[in-house]
């Protein structure tokens, strides 16, 4: 509803929504392929939206019933430093990062599932880092 300035109300930052539109139509063939199966809460029941924007940042996937949030990263990632801090920003919003490297997203779309599915039914919930996963459960707030 406008208000009377003649523009429209949301609590999202100015050109959010327009740079999330964006990203979505731009999406490499590992998101593409995860959507599909995230999409119409295909895995598990569970609702998943793309890019949406939590903070400065755009989670790739994210169950917000669950404050979820799976990535997929190209090699540019490898020990990112800004990846680290958005891990940690996203944790302290509350959330949870799943990420994976694309090309498992890609070959192996069923055991990355499968991961995430682990997440959210609570069989995956201590901190994992390894060669092709990292988990970061959210902070416990106090």
């Amino acid at each position: 509803m406008p208000n009377q300035n003649n523009t429209t109300r949301s609590r999202r930052r100015s050109g959010a929504t327009l740079r999330a539109r964006a990203l979505r139509k731009g999406d490499n063939l590992a998101e593409g392929r995860l959507w599909v199966e995230l999409q119409d809460r295909r895995l598990g029941g569970f609702k998943f939206v793309r890019q949406l924007p939590i903070g400065p940042y755009f989670a790739d996937f994210t169950c917000r019933e669950h404050r979820l949030v799976v990535e997929l990263d190209g090699s540019q990632h490898a020990d990112s430093e800004y990846d680290r801090r958005r891990d940690d920003f996203m944790n302290d919003a509350g959330y949870s990062v799943l990420r994976f490297w694309s090309h498992e997203a890609r070959s192996q779309t069923a055991s990355v599932c499968e991961t995430i599915l682990a997440v959210l039914t609570g069989k995956l919930a201590e901190r994992t880092v390894a060669p092709d996963l990292r988990y970061f459960p959210a902070k416990q707030r106090g």
